[in-house]
């Protein structure tokens, strides 16, 4: 049965079809929707975990009972896993692993373009790299089979065109496989002795998965029709634009299988073709590869390192024609990214603006608190840096920076990786201030279910965090609550733990607007005899109010009726629907 789908739900099919029974996942743009669809599977396990390393390690011991497992994450996150990964490499595997990354070039939802290759060669972890979402379905299938035969976890990468990318997709039956559990602390317990004996193993591994890249069908050669008297090296999404671009009209190998890398098939099509073209996205693995095996290429000196390709970067870089490409009259006008109206973020942020505090931020859609007019940020490093970072800020500061920096983290993120810098925190005694933007999921990615959220990945009642509880565990006395949509609590809170002599915890909570289950209030208008045209609410950074013919124009499109405008306005110009 065929059936028109993105690359992430092709990639949770071939899992799913694979046999796959146990998927843990942490959330993460663009791999999110994999566990999201794999989720819809009645009959296997599915979960999110509280971070990467958690998820991969629940793969792990899956793999581990018997029952082929997968975790999901995107480039990011594999650092997060890192701990894990380079071990498992020693143990191997007792059923099928696959490890899904998702990596993000030209940064559409992420603070770095990290190519994940280099994870695979460092842990010398087979690595499969699809093209599109057929590609991802079989390669799912094969990936398992390559665990399995030679002992290894297995990389799957998928990058964000192919895994957002709608492609056809022939669908068959579930296979499971069920490997019988042997105790064998040699090959499971990595002590030193034992990881010792272990490591002749994996370069043995290697030398065996290189001679396999060498014939396996997921590295082809497809012969042109001798247009071009060249021939292109490529991979994943840069395939789709050669061939967008020349058609049959080159040469060229593509490698589905993109660690280990073969030699002799490399070399051969070299010796064929004449001149070499090597086009991939982000850093010259394969470029190094072929330069290294004694393989002249042209590579990085004729595309760029950065961003993404398309089959218009392909075609400029050949200087053939673009002819699909049409110039547009007008400059289309730039639109950023912004909070939400009603955002309960938003309070919080203005409030701290507001009294001119240092704000460490952190990685989630309120890292948006940085945008204009709010600015009030200074920072974002990653998951859980903000509470870590906040600790040395103030260390470092000897006391000039304590009681005007405080840090932000959501609940999400929090429970990710910002709990341990809490437990630093209130262990080694620094006066410093957290502040958890609680707002009951994770929005960052699509609405997910958390630790705090009291869901599973299913929506059916789980174990829940208390935020309040675990703080006051960890050794912070003075934890408190308050609603962001009420600024005069917000500014007070701040104000008070500031000027403590102590670490302490603000938790604002108010659930994300766009949740289901948040009913919004009838739209706010405004009162144009009131309005003086001050343009105090423009400094709220509401995407719900303007200002024209100098007054204030709130859209009734996005105004959810929170309120909190009409709380700064001096004149009372925001007025309810029947005042």
């Amino acid at each position: 049965m065929k059936e028109l789908m993105i690359g992430n739900a092709a990639l949770a099919r071939g899992l799913y079809e694979a046999g796959c029974c146990v998927i843990s996942s942490y959330p993460g743009t663009p791999s999110t929707e994999i566990t999201e669809e794999f989720a819809k599977f009645n009959d296997t396990y599915c979960e999110w975990a509280p971070n990467e390393k958690v998820a991969t390690e629940t793969a792990f011991g899956a793999s581990l009972r018997g029952k082929r497992s997968a975790c999901c994450m995107k480039h990011v996150g594999l650092n997060v896993a890192a701990d894990p990964l380079f071990t498992m490499s020693y143990t191997g595997v007792n059923a099928g692993m696959v490890i899904c990354v998702a990596d993000d070039p030209g940064m559409h939802s992420s603070q770095n373009e990290q190519d994940s290759r280099h994870y695979a060669v460092a842990a010398k972890v087979p690595m499969l790299e699809p093209s599109d979402s057929q590609e991802a379905l079989d390669f799912a299938k094969i990936a398992y089979e390559i665990s399995e035969q030679f002992d290894t976890p297995v990389f799957i990468k998928m990058c964000t065109r192919v895994a957002h990318s709608q492609s056809i997709v022939e669908k068959g039956e579930r296979t499971e496989v069920t490997k019988e559990y042997v105790k064998n602390p040699k090959k499971y317990i990595m002590a030193p002795a034992n990881a010792i004996a272990r490591h002749p193993f994996v370069e043995e591994r290697t030398a065996k998965l290189t001679a396999y890249a060498e014939t396996s069908p997921l590295n082809r050669v497809e012969e042109g029709n001798g247009d071009y008297d060249f021939g292109i090296i490529t991979s994943s999404t840069s395939y789709q634009y050669v061939k967008e671009v020349f058609g049959n009209k080159v040469s060229v190998l593509k490698l589905g299988m993109v660690n280990p890398l073969p030699v002799e098939l490399i070399r051969t099509f070299a010796r064929k073709v004449g001149k070499v073209y090597v086009i991939e996205e982000l850093d010259p693995v394969i470029e190094t590869h072929c330069k290294n095996i004694g393989v002249e290429v042209v590579g990085k000196d004729k595309f760029s390192m950065l961003g993404e390709f398309s089959q218009k970067t392909i075609a400029k870089a050949f200087g053939i024609a673009d002819k699909e490409s049409v110039a547009l009259e007008t400059e289309i006008p730039v639109r950023p990214p912004m909070m939400c109206a009603g955002c309960p973020h938003r309070g919080m942020y203005y409030v701290l603006a507001k009294n001119n505090i240092t704000v460490l931020g952190d990685i989630g859609c309120y890292t948006l608190g940085s945008m204009p007019p709010l600015n009030a940020l200074d920072m974002t490093l990653c998951m859980g840096a903000s509470v870590s970072g906040l600790h040395g800020y103030n260390k470092a500061g000897q006391q000039e920076t304590e009681g005007k920096t405080v840090c932000v983290i959501g609940d999400s993120t929090f429970i990710h990786s910002g709990v341990t810098g809490l437990i630093n925190i209130a262990y080694n005694q620094s006066n410093s201030t957290v502040i958890i933007l609680d707002n009951s999921v994770t929005g960052m990615t699509g609405h997910q279910q958390n630790p705090t959220t009291g869901k599973n990945i299913k929506g059916d009642p789980a174990g829940k965090v208390d935020l309040e509880s675990l703080c006051r565990a960890v050794g912070i006395n003075s934890v408190r609550v308050v609603d962001p949509y009420n600024l005069d609590e917000c500014e007070k809170a701040v104000k008070e733990e500031l000027a403590k002599n102590e670490p302490s915890v603000i938790i604002s909570r108010r659930p994300c607007v766009l949740l289901k289950y948040v009913k919004p209030k009838k739209p706010l208008r405004i009162n144009t005899d009131k309005c003086r045209g001050c343009k105090r609410c423009m400094k709220f950074g509401c995407p719900a109010i303007s200002f024209r013919d100098k007054h204030a124009v709130i859209d009734n499109t996005l105004c959810i009726g929170c309120g909190v405008c009409a709380s700064l306005c001096p004149f009372s110009a925001f007025e309810s629907e029947g005042e």
